[in-house]
């Protein structure tokens, strides 16, 4: 009778561990950004980490970048068939951004000098443009957080205290071109590439306060200087250099509206 009991037992453990291992597991593979199922065609891309790069990301983007100045997969102003978008394609406040006085009645990018420039779109600075505090005027960018004096001259002084002005360029009429520190403890400029087409950029002097509207958001050659080139309208442009990338600056062109 025991040797009978102790087989029933037995083979109820059997069963139950059969049973126990016939079982059917499911194990859901984990979910969110940083997985995904390789194929053989396309990589697969994680979450994004940090800055965002200032570039265009669509499947038409162009492979080949264009040559500095001209349209191409770094701007915002662009797209995959690298056509710039012009001011008349700028809306702000519901209304077109209009262009006075463009040369061929199209706007040049960074890239593109004026093909003429009165004397009446230059303005020179004198003492008496100066505040007491020695700064030329104020920029602001409610966009992105910005508002500073403007020094004349790009030395390292004047960038220590604000934005620093071109001073071969206007500052009033025709061109004004600024620059700024993008990082440290004065990176006013930190996120100019990140400005869409459309928003405002006010300049205030002692001649009067005005207000731009951003055209285009291009990453340039270093050696490019063709965006200080005087022009025959009132622009702003503004200059930074590129995170980890000595050889480039980012350049940041508005237009009165």
């Amino acid at each position: 009778m025991k040797k009978f009991l102790s087989m029933v037992i037995a083979l109820c453990l059997v069963f139950a561990l059969a049973t126990h291992a016939l079982a059917d597991y499911t194990i859901e593979p984990p979910e969110g950004p940083d997985y995904g199922e390789p194929t053989s065609i396309e990589p697969v891309y994680t979450a994004d980490r940090g800055e965002q790069p200032n570039e265009y990301k669509g499947k038409d983007a162009v492979m080949i970048p264009p040559a500095f100045g001209v349209g191409g997969i770094y701007p915002l102003n662009v797209f995959g068939n690298s056509t710039a978008v012009t001011p008349s394609d700028a809306v702000i406040g519901g209304g077109t951004v209009t262009y006075p006085g463009a040369v061929g009645g199209g706007y040049p990018s960074a890239g593109q000098a004026a093909t003429s420039s009165p004397a009446s779109y230059f303005t020179e600075v004198t003492s008496d443009l100066e505040y007491a505090d020695g700064s030329l005027g104020t920029l602001s960018i409610p966009s992105i957080g910005v508002n500073t004096k403007i020094f004349e001259g790009t030395s390292t002084a004047s960038m220590a205290k604000g934005a620093a002005h071109f001073e071969e360029t206007s500052i009033w009429n025709g061109n004004v071109c600024l620059a700024g520190h993008n990082r440290g403890t004065n990176e006013i400029f930190g996120k100019i590439h990140t400005l869409q087409v459309g928003d405002t950029v006010t300049l205030t002097t002692k001649l009067g306060t005005r207000t731009y509207v951003v055209v285009s958001v291009e990453k340039i050659s270093e050696t490019d200087r063709s965006g200080t080139a005087a022009t025959a309208w009132n622009q702003l442009t503004l200059y930074t250099c590129v995170r980890d990338e000595r050889p480039y600056r980012w350049c940041v062109t508005a237009v009165e509206v």
